[in-house]
């Protein structure tokens, strides 16, 4: 009953707004009275309501016209397009009328319609600042975000800088660790033990335990010009002021031998797999085989100069190449075999300390210039050409390559003494790091390639975090370093 009731009602609603409805004759006549019939269910027929009188219809041609269908439709389009993807969505539809034609109809700019609050709806948010400025990390996009704003593309992963501290984690006094352009004081081993010439003596510090040892002293009379640990990390070569070169068991702390041949001060040492390459102020490099009883095997004598001193020497990853540099500025590389250079570059205008080999690209070789050179340069020794120069704008005093990534370090003398990692081929500045008051004359890497060390006439050595750990085992063949995994010094 009460469903019926409700029928009833409903038809008697529309017949009081639309007399047509229930009498079914024009719009003005007057209904007669009619058998009301009922069915299970109530279809509303608008055919012949009078929607003008509601205000829903404004002075626009009737609905009726395909042109006004057409129209609405397009409107309707525009709208949920402008909504969906935005203002600059692109270029609309053939069938979508342009905001001109829009404009004229009386319908404002979708970019400007109270519909659309934002015209970032379904967008992530950008960041609003300058471009190239970094990122917060709570700002950053995610690796699988779309931009929906701009259609038919998806934005790339952002990849966020690495960060390197640049305060040192670990700070060493070393007094009388000597200002000295030409001299090499500072190695790190394969065991995880800094070698350290102070004055005429030599220190080894254990970065895993922060012991101390005292492994020779040279006496009054003479003193240590450089240090090198062999690749396993048991013996120390040590090159004195008098000429002498001596092997060291670190062990026990023992000289196994020494050889002699130079004249003078032994400045740098170079150690490949089974020999010992020594430089000296007498401008003459000897390769000492330490399996054989005589002093030394060979002698090179490229650096001519008078005024010559051998202050740069590296081995090849592979052995089978040595650079050396010279304050000459000459800049040589030798094979095992031969007794001249193979490869001569005389472009630095300053003595050539700094050399190191990339690990990451044969041949690849690195160099860098005194006060009046201050240039980084890279060669390739394989077509004996010039690839590269930056320059620092001061003294490169160390040149080293990261183990673990494609990135190399240099340390600078006047006029900042500072500390810059550098990311390769493109040669941008990572980090620059200060602190030391003197030249920043030694360098040396932690064996797991993470850690640098520097040292310095302010008499201190500092340990910095710059290089991430390594990604593969096999990345870089260097015997007996891979095995040790993460270093920690404290």
């Amino acid at each position: 009953m009460a469903a019926e009731r409700l029928r009833v009602e409903i038809s008697r609603a529309v017949s009081v707004l639309n007399p047509a409805v229930a009498g079914g004759g024009g719009g003005g006549s007057t209904p007669s009275p009619t058998r009301m019939s009922y069915s299970d269910r109530f279809i509303p027929s608008r055919s012949s309501s009078n929607l003008a009188g509601f205000a829903l219809l404004d002075n626009s041609p009737s609905l009726g016209s395909d042109a006004s269908k057409e129209e609405g439709v397009a409107v309707y389009s525009m709208l949920l397009r402008s909504e969906l993807l935005g203002g600059d969505a692109g270029p609309l539809s053939p069938g979508t009328p342009d905001k001109n034609s829009l404009v004229s109809a009386g319908v404002r700019d979708s970019t400007k319609s109270p519909l659309s609050p934002s015209r970032n709806l379904l967008r992530f948010k950008s960041d609003s600042r300058a471009a190239g400025a970094p990122c917060h990390k709570s700002e950053s996009l995610s690796p699988g975000a779309l931009d929906f704003g701009t259609t038919g593309a998806s934005s790339s992963p952002v990849k966020l800088q690495r960060k390197v501290s640049r305060v040192p984690f670990k700070v060493l006094d070393a007094p009388a660790l000597q200002d000295d352009f030409y001299l090499n004081l500072v190695d790190w081993s394969a065991h995880n033990v800094l070698a350290v010439g102070l004055g005429n003596c030599v220190y080894l510090w254990s970065a895993s335990t922060s012991k101390v040892t005292k492994l020779c002293d040279l006496g009054h009379d003479d003193a240590v010009c450089s240090v090198a640990w062999t690749h396993r990390g048991t013996y120390l070569a040590v090159g004195s002021n008098a000429g002498e070169v001596q092997i060291w068991d670190a062990i026990r702390c023992k000289k196994v031998r020494t050889m002699e041949g130079h004249r003078t001060r032994v400045g740098t040492l170079a150690w490949n797999s089974v020999t010992l390459s020594s430089g000296s102020r007498d401008r003459n490099i000897l390769n000492h085989d330490v399996r054989v009883p005589e002093d030394y095997t060979s002698k090179l004598c490229g650096h001519k100069s008078e005024a010559s001193s051998v202050c740069g020497l590296k081995w090849s990853f592979d052995d089978r190449e040595l650079a050396s540099g010279g304050n000459d500025n000459q800049l040589f590389v030798w094979n095992q075999l031969s007794t001249q250079p193979v490869c001569k570059f005389s472009e630095h205008t300053a003595a050539v300390k700094a050399i190191a080999w990339s690990p990451h690209q044969h041949g690849l070789l690195t160099s860098g210039g005194g006060t009046a050179d201050r240039c980084i340069r890279f060669w390739n020794t394989s077509t004996n050409s010039h690839i590269n120069c930056v320059d620092t704008g001061g003294q490169v005093c160390n040149l080293m390559w990261s183990k673990n990534v494609n990135e190399l370090v240099s340390t600078h003398g006047y006029s900042q003494n500072q500390i810059i990692v550098w990311r390769y081929p493109t040669m941008t500045k990572l980090t620059t790091l200060t602190g030391h008051t003197y030249r920043v004359l030694y360098l040396s890497m932690s064996p797991d390639g993470q850690t640098i060390v520097t040292g310095a006439g302010d008499e201190t050595l500092r340990f910095w975090n710059v290089f991430p750990s390594p990604k593969s085992q096999n990345a870089v063949r260097d015997s007996g370093m891979w095995s040790l995994g993460r270093t920690h010094i404290r």
